[in-house]
């Protein structure tokens, strides 16, 4: 067998790492009782398939043989995708903040043959530059250390570890109403770049879950300005370089604080979020753009993302032919050959194109500055790009890492039926079923789900953030299509979560199971990362399902994680945005129910409502609401052909005959 282990594992990103010369094992018990055999320390290399800086440091020292021969000689090097194991991620990211280090990837962190951290780091250059100490200094110290020194790594991985389980101690509950999700709204505006949308500074991520809590505010308080400030938002996003224009798409984030240069991955979760948001957008202002851009996500979606299973892959890479962003910028000359030159010259003045080049010595396609463009100037370009998509498929496509990640197809899944359902778009409700039926097909056993799915293998048990995010998709599938099976997995699945996830301590989830691999402790976490916190996610659910099968309890629980994670919000609400937008669904949910024959028109009407809020029960007769429905005592007065409810709180509604009145009796009684 190869010293080098990879070769055995499917991720996508451990693959790209089995011809290296260095000796990489897989995350797993056997690499710790070799530390132990050998007296060697642990070298823990975290990253994901995507990440330009990890392939960075790949190219540079895991490929040198000089410092992988350093690695092999003083140290047991693990390798470990993040995407797939999550959890060990967060619990040595963690462990890297508790030495004051910033985090990123890739995470290389120092462990005893116990699995405790005792230094770390992110990055390192193979010699020292940019302020940094070189990979083979590094690994020489440490090692030295480590050998010379047992004391002082006893205290350090001591220290850190007592830091990291006091960290994970629940923080005293807080009282949160709407009263301080205003607040909290509030402080954010302040926040917000009135010049380029989003927060102040570079780099800019989506940051969509605040986003969505401003949206969500502006609905609560009637400001204008904060939805103002989202749809701003989302415009210099959609006409940034941050947006895929050829193809369709948002890159993770941009490196300059106008969504020009993006960093060129593309991440599932990211565009999940914002296809959501862009729905909302668009027909808050009717703004076509957001639109457009919607419909070109969900292309590209299905172009480039669609698995053979019909799930969805996790991502795709910044860079192709060993550059970053290769595959997405352009010549002036190769637009002009492909356009000819009266067209070439309207797209490249609309699309920022220059001979010199607008970034290196090429061009990212963007219109920040382009101004208002006129629906006939649309209709004009819009054939361009297919001309340049059809061009640049011939390109050397950036690799795509084909891992179906449970939670993350769960955010895509919900989307795609949330938004399609709200803009009439049955193909992305389509495309949802058939993903959900794949991820339930590949990754489900018994009761429970995998985490990760990739060439035949699945990583189980799966995790929180799994079951949370399938259980949000589950609902949002039930709503969009009226049928039980998706809301018979969501019971099922958040009652697993219950089962295997539960932290007394706080009342909310920790991340891994209680039948998982032993780590060195259990995470739990209540804070965003560029995905809603897994926490807040059942929490919502949870509410959501609670109206929809009738059941107290599961309200009970919603209300216990959140007053479990609410000082620690409270701590820092900017970054607690999901949990304080599974508060505001908590405090504000409009139900909806619609009986009778006729009761579709009047689901159709339901669901082209703004879901954020909202959940939609359907029933023929009263005998078959869920129990404890607000509307139960004024099915009576429906005529048979059918009628709808709107239930805010404890006030219902009555019945509303036609369906174009859903929308007004909505908007009175959720104002």
């Amino acid at each position: 067998m190869s010293e080098n282990r990879l070769a055995a594992e499917t991720s996508p990103y451990l693959l790209q790492h089995k011809d290296n010369p260095v000796h990489w094992w897989a995350w797993g018990p056997e690499p710790f009782e070799e530390a132990r055999r050998t007296g060697k320390p642990v070298l823990l290399s975290v990253g994901y398939a995507a990440c330009h800086w990890c392939h960075v440091m790949a190219h540079e020292s895991f490929e040198d043989p000089q410092i992988a021969g350093v690695m092999n000689a003083l140290f047991v090097n693990i390798k470990v995708d993040r995407e797939e194991r999550p959890e060990v991620d967060q619990i040595y990211m963690s462990a890297l903040h508790q030495l004051g280090e910033h985090g990123g990837w890739p995470l290389t962190m120092f462990l005893n043959a116990d699995g405790n951290p005792f230094w770390g780091g992110t990055y390192f250059p193979p010699t020292a530059r940019y302020g940094r100490p070189g990979f083979s200094d590094v690994l020489q110290q440490i090692a030295e250390v480590y050998r010379d020194d047992p004391q002082k790594i006893r205290t350090n991985t001591e220290a850190i570890v007592s830091r990291l389980h006091k960290a994970a101690q629940p923080k005293d509950g807080v009282a949160i109403g709407l009263a301080e999700l205003d607040k909290a709204a509030t402080q954010l505006i302040e926040v917000f770049d009135r010049a380029n949308g989003g927060l102040r500074g570079a780099p800019k991520f989506p940051n969509s879950s605040l986003l969505e809590m401003m949206w969500r505010a502006g609905a609560r308080t009637g400001n204008a300005q904060m939805r103002a400030l989202v749809a701003f938002t989302l415009n210099r996003m959609s006409e940034g370089g941050i947006y895929d224009h050829a193809g369709g798409g948002f890159a993770r984030y941009s490196v300059d604080e106008i969504w020009f240069v993006p960093h060129f991955e593309k991440m599932l979760y990211d565009n999940a979020q914002l296809l959501e948001l862009l729905a909302l957008a668009h027909k808050d202002t009717g703004d076509a753009l957001f639109l457009d851009r919607a419909r070109r996500t969900v292309g590209w979606l299905e172009r480039e993302m669609r698995t053979e299973s019909g799930a969805f892959a996790a991502s795709l890479d910044a860079d192709s032919e060993g550059h970053e962003g290769k595959f997405y910028v352009w010549g002036f000359k190769e637009i002009e050959a492909l356009l000819g030159a009266d067209d070439a010259a309207f797209f490249c003045r609309l699309y920022d194109v220059t001979p010199a080049g607008n970034w290196e010595s090429g061009n990212i396609l963007n219109r920040t500055n382009a101004g208002d463009v006129s629906a006939e100037d649309e209709a004009r370009l819009a054939p361009m790009l297919d001309k340049l998509l059809d061009a640049r498929a011939a390109r050397v496509r950036p690799g795509r890492d084909d891992k179906v990640l449970a939670d993350w197809n769960g955010l895509m899944i919900a989307a795609l039926a949330r938004a399609g359902a709200y803009l009439g778009e049955p193909s992305w409700v389509a495309l949802a079923e058939r993903a959900f039926e794949a991820v339930v097909a590949h990754l489900s056993r018994g009761d429970r789900i995998g985490h990760s799915w990739c060439d035949g293998k699945a990583v189980f048990p799966g995790l929180a953030s799994d079951l949370a995010a399938m259980a949000r998709a589950g609902i949002a599938l039930h709503e969009a299509t009226g049928k039980g099976e998706p809301l018979d997995r969501a019971v099922t699945w958040l009652t697993v979560l219950e089962r295997h996830h539960l932290d007394a301590g706080s009342g909310a989830y920790f991340l891994t199971a209680d039948d998982a691999e032993d780590l060195i402790l259990r995470p739990r976490a209540s804070h965003d990362e560029a995905s809603p916190n897994y926490n807040a996610v059942a929490a919502d659910a949870l509410v959501r399902l609670a109206t929809l099968v009738g059941d107290e309890h599961l309200r009970a629980r919603a209300d216990r994680v959140i007053a479990g994670l609410s000082g620690e919000a409270a701590g820092n609400v900017l970054s607690h945005a999901a949990l304080l937008n599974a508060i505001d669904t908590r405090l504000r949910l409009a139900e909806i129910v619609v009986v009778g024959e006729k009761r579709e028109a009047f689901a159709g009407a339901a669901l082209r409502s703004e879901f954020l809020n909202r959940v939609l029960v359907r029933a023929a007769a009263a005998q078959d609401l869920p129990p404890g429905s607000l509307a139960a005592a004024r099915v009576s007065a429906a005529p048979a052909e059918g009628a709808a409810f709107v239930c805010v709180g404890a006030r219902c509604s009555l019945p509303v005959t036609a369906p174009d009145q859903l929308a007004a009796t909505l908007a009175e009684f959720s104002a």
